[in-house]
């Protein structure tokens, strides 16, 4: 069953996710969502950025599905449904496009990490975002403990996920776990400006910035500087040909 629908804005492409009574993510839509990201990484020429939202009132995604945990724990799971959580999370990361959550009531769990896994976050005044998973014994299994504390600093991670506690939009966004705020009124047309005063950049020059924010994110300083370096020489080239790369990044 299709739980994601794609709506084209010009070069935003939107990825809204329902899947009723509560959104929660189960291995199939995650398998539909990383199968969405692929095509759009082979699709460059048409979408610059992607964004990602809920589908029902209230809801961004929420955790993942417990029948789908209960089977992993048994043993019951697949190795393509063990795998689909990485595979959406890392082309998230990955695909050449700056991809966007755009949170509108719970983002909970597993659908948090979706959203941490994004290159921007966006909320509504309604939003919440919590990492509940210490309340029923076990802690998050999706990039949660990791990508938080890179995210927002360790000690405020460490109160996300040790407390399991909800956090309101305006909290998320004084420690920077949201890049915006914006009226929870008309919030997808709202959300979709702000993501088309991206898009509407050179697709080359954003999918190099991506990389080189991601990438060099990850890297010790000089690599991350080299890797800039080849980037911005490449785009010169593209846009001058014959013209010199620069001085060398040491």
């Amino acid at each position: 069953m299709t739980t994601w629908t794609v709506e084209r804005f010009g070069a935003v492409a939107v990825l809204t996710f329902t899947r009723a009574p509560e959104n929660f993510m189960d291995f199939g839509s995650l398998r539909e969502l990383g199968d969405l990201l692929e095509g759009f990484a082979r699709n460059t020429g048409q979408v610059s950025v992607v964004m990602l939202a809920g589908g029902l009132d209230g809801k961004f995604i929420d955790h993942a599905e417990l029948s789908d945990l209960a089977r992993a724990g048994a043993g019951e799971a697949s190795q393509e449904e063990l795998g689909s959580w990485s595979r959406a999370l890392n082309l998230l990361e990955s695909i050449p496009q700056p991809t966007i959550a755009a949170v509108d009531g719970l983002a909970s769990g597993g659908g948090n990490e979706l959203a941490l896994a994004c290159t921007l976050r966006i909320a509504s005044t309604r939003a919440l975002f919590q990492q509940p998973e210490i309340t029923g014994g076990f802690i998050p299994g999706g990039g949660g403990s990791v990508r938080l504390p890179r995210l927002i600093g360790p000690s405020h991670a460490a109160e996300v996920i040790l407390t399991g506690r909800t956090f309101s939009a305006d909290e998320a966004f004084r420690i920077n776990w949201v890049n915006t705020v914006l009226p929870a009124e008309n919030f997808r047309q709202e959300a979709l400006r702000w993501a088309e005063t991206i898009a509407k950049h050179s697709g080359p020059a954003l999918f190099a910035a991506k990389e080189s924010v991601v990438t060099g994110s990850k890297l010790p300083f000089h690599e991350a500087l080299r890797t800039e370096r080849r980037l911005f020489s490449g785009l010169i080239a593209s846009l001058v040909p014959g013209a010199p790369a620069g001085p060398a990044a040491s």
